[in-house]
């Protein structure tokens, strides 16, 4: 992402649909490192391979924290089909980091927590609006345009069929 804002009013250039994945850790117990460590650095490896590969399917993604507890990403996708076929993948960094993971968290008694949403949003169903912002979020993965070439108002914006 870009440090310098966009002037104006723009929107996602995302005329597709869009599939959004919420994917998170929070830290229950600082002092269980074992616990936690493991997961917080298996995230970097996976979205540093999905960024160098575009054929996987992940437009982009926006990492967030909650605190000091939580941390997340939010994941823009191409297609739910594409989401599931990287996470079944025994060849991509997913797969082995998600065994560990399972095999830490039975152990860990509840030391590190985890979750996940996903969210599959037709084309017309999803807007956006960044004001003197730079590329963000879904505008992020797809890059912005001006607001007027998709229509002033959400209402506008948001054409589900």
């Amino acid at each position: 992402m870009s440090s310098k804002p966009i002037e104006g009013r723009m929107t996602a250039d995302a005329q597709d649909g869009v599939v959004v994945f919420h994917i998170g850790m929070r830290i229950n117990n600082f002092r269980a490192v074992r616990s936690w460590w493991p997961v917080f650095r298996a995230m970097p490896r996976m979205l540093k391979e999905l960024s160098k590969d575009r054929e996987i399917g992940m437009l982009g993604y926006q990492l967030l924290f909650g605190g000091t507890r939580l941390v997340y990403v939010v994941q823009y996708w191409e297609s739910q089909e594409k989401l599931l076929a990287y996470a079944a993948a025994r060849d991509k960094e997913h797969r082995p980091a998600w065994s560990a993971f399972n095999r830490r968290i039975r152990e860990g008694k509840g030391k590190v927590g985890f979750w996940h949403e996903t969210f599959v949003v037709r084309a017309g169903a999803h807007e956006a609006v960044y004001v003197n912002m730079p590329e963000f979020g879904l505008g992020a993965a797809t890059g912005v345009i001006p607001v007027g070439r998709r229509g002033d108002r959400a209402a506008d914006r948001l054409k589900v069929a």
